[in-house]
């Protein structure tokens, strides 16, 4: 599904936990960055003169392979009646704890850039009991200046590369993110890279989802507000409402080919409910 030049890549969660073993068990190729749409990632990837994403990266020749998976609950509604079909949300919070697993099994390296020290030290700590055959992961802390400062943000991937960091993920907001996977993502060496936002704070359990019932309605966003309203106001009373008339303009292939599974990133064969990019 495009939107204004986003591309949304329907699929399930079983076609991406298959596209992550590849990344990891398979000879190494261009890496996988996977993020996740809603209408946050709208309101910075759709603006004129704008970033956008899977252009060729600057520090490398091949750049990076974007997944980007529906995870608004509006995002879904719409594919869901352009299509015909129900799509299931995919959320960061959701896959990160299974990518994990994968990266134990497969005795690969993880690493997080990105988030406070002290929300490190609770993700250790969990990680230490819910994965207790994964290796030492890594956490890298840049603060806002060496964000700024592409020269730093050089020397940071150069560290995760040389600590052989397979699965890095990454949680610095949107769009900061995707574009620090977009522009040094190269660099890093990893296989898979993960703009995972908050999900990193939700199993650390530095922050908490909304209630079942709320994910189910589409209202998580609802919770997240009312937790956090100094912070999160602005981005879902301002910035996100004009975003649904962006979503409007969604469009779909006609032949419902996904472009992921055609450039090999999800697998194949593909399912006949995937989505091919226009």
């Amino acid at each position: 599904m495009m939107i204004d030049g986003v591309a949304v890549d329907l699929c399930t969660e079983a076609l991406v936990l298959d596209a992550v073993q590849r990344c990891l068990t398979g000879p190494q190729r261009t890496p996988l960055a996977i993020g996740s749409v809603n209408l946050d990632h709208l309101h910075h990837f759709t603006a004129p003169g704008g970033p956008r994403l899977d252009h060729p990266d600057r520090h490398g020749d091949d750049g990076v392979d974007w997944v980007l998976l529906a995870d608004g609950a509006p995002i879904v509604a719409r594919a869901t009646k352009l299509t015909g079909q129900a799509w299931p949300r995919l959320t960061g919070s959701d896959l990160l704890p299974a990518i994990l697993r994968q990266a134990e099994r497969a005795g690969s390296r993880v690493g997080f850039y990105g988030g406070f020290p002290e929300l490190h030290q609770n993700l250790d700590t969990r990680i230490r009991q819910d994965f207790d055959s994964l290796g030492p992961v890594r956490y890298w802390s840049p603060d806002r200046a060496d964000l700024a400062d592409p020269r730093k943000c050089v020397r940071d991937a150069e560290q995760i590369r040389d600590a052989g960091i397979d699965v890095l993920v990454v949680g610095l907001g949107k769009p900061r993110q995707e574009l620090w996977i977009e522009h040094f993502g190269t660099l890093t060496g990893s296989r898979a890279m993960l703009a995972f936002g908050a999900a990193a704070d939700f199993l650390a359990g530095t922050a908490q989802r909304a209630p079942i019932q709320f994910q189910r309605l589409g209202l998580e966003w609802l919770h997240r507000l009312t937790s956090d309203p100094r912070r999160l106001a602005r981005r879902y009373l301002i910035e996100g409402p004009p975003e649904l008339l962006t979503l409007r303009r969604a469009q779909v292939a006609d032949d419902f080919r996904s472009a992921v599974a055609d450039a090999g990133r999800v697998g194949s064969p593909a399912p006949a409910s995937t989505i091919s990019r226009q």
